[in-house]
């Protein structure tokens, strides 16, 4: 039977540091404010002047897992890039990422699922693999979020949240009777919740898409509903978590160790406490990055494997995340 293994991974974070005391001169917050509420010290955030794309971010990581995987980009059968925050309004950013890898006529795939990206995009790599479609898949999941936010008291909300960032995972196909690669999955959507976190502008809906109306009204900034995601977060989290655990057979005891999407420490604190996981199965590094939305479990995976915490044939981990769409899911996977 052939099953999706995870190659390699690889994570890129731009090097320039903003911590919560440097917002606090651009805005009306402080250190305590944003840890109390979102357990966030830094974030990482592309240079000022610009000039860097997801696709940069997401080159820099590629190359690193490509190393790893001993694979050149040739090897390549299909990139399938998540994210939220493409380079251009379009085309799609993994067709920038082809042509930096100096590749010739590499398919592309952009997916547009925000948190759940990574989600969404494994279990694509997964059915694309194992229909025979594709062997060899480079995985990305890459975000500039901070040329995009509002610098001011009055987008503080949604502004201290977000990081840049970049994680890439190799995935290949082989055959093998052994329990292991994706053992389950289950993804959600609800669009009713999709008010709850968004940017508006610019959008095909609008004529003209962006207007000087708009961008004076600030309908160019990510908006959010925090308590009604928070809400969402705690009650689908555990739901979808026990669902593909069903799907695998397994236990939450079975489980190494647990990657949730990195959108708010007190969220993954409440989802820990409500499925009564041990502290050392959780796996947090929020506080170092924000969130990084499509970027955010593949980076968090790489630092797992580079701590040794997962990766040792038979070690298994589970995935979950919800993001804006409304999206959700759960995935399980054994090395």
């Amino acid at each position: 039977m052939k099953q999706s293994i995870i190659r390699s991974t690889g994570r890129y974070l731009p090097e320039r540091v903003v911590t919560n005391d440097d917002l606090a001169q651009l805005m009306e917050t402080s250190d305590e404010w944003i840890q109390q509420r979102t357990g966030i010290r830094e974030r990482r955030w592309v240079p000022e002047e610009g000039g860097v794309g997801s696709a940069d971010l997401g080159l820099e990581a590629s190359k690193i897992a490509l190393e790893r995987a001993g694979w050149k980009p040739e090897d390549i059968d299909l990139i399938i890039f998540a994210t939220l925050s493409p380079d251009l309004f379009f085309p799609g950013s993994g067709c920038l990422l082809q042509e930096k890898l100096g590749l010739k006529d590499t398919p592309a795939l952009d997916i547009r699922q925000q948190c759940t990206g990574f989600l969404y995009g494994m279990l694509t790599a997964d059915a694309y693999i194992k229909s025979g479609h594709a062997n060899k898949i480079l995985f990305v999941g890459s975000e500039v979020h901070s040329t995009g936010l509002d610098i001011s008291t009055k987008g503080r909300d949604v502004t201290v949240i977000f990081g840049d960032g970049a994680g890439v995972v190799c995935l290949e196909g082989i055959e093998t009777d052994e329990s292991q690669g994706v053992l389950a999955c289950s993804v959600h959507s609800q669009g009713k919740y999709a008010n709850a976190l968004m940017t508006e502008a610019p959008a095909s809906r609008q004529n003209p898409r962006l207007s000087r109306e708009m961008l004076d009204e600030g309908r160019h900034y990510p908006i959010m509903d925090g308590k009604n995601v928070f809400k969402l977060a705690i009650t689908r989290l555990p739901q979808v978590t026990k669902a593909v655990l069903e799907k695998a057979g397994l236990g939450i005891e079975d489980i190494d160790l647990i990657i949730p999407h990195q959108a708010n420490f007190r969220i993954n604190q409440a989802f820990q406490q409500s499925m009564g996981i041990a502290e050392e199965k959780m796996f947090h590094n929020i506080q170092r990055y924000g969130n990084t939305t499509a970027g955010s479990i593949p980076i968090a995976l790489d630092e797992a494997i580079e701590q040794k915490l997962i990766g040792e044939k038979g070690s298994t981990v589970l995935f979950a995340g919800l993001g804006a769409g409304l999206t959700w899911g759960a995935m399980i996977y054994r090395f």
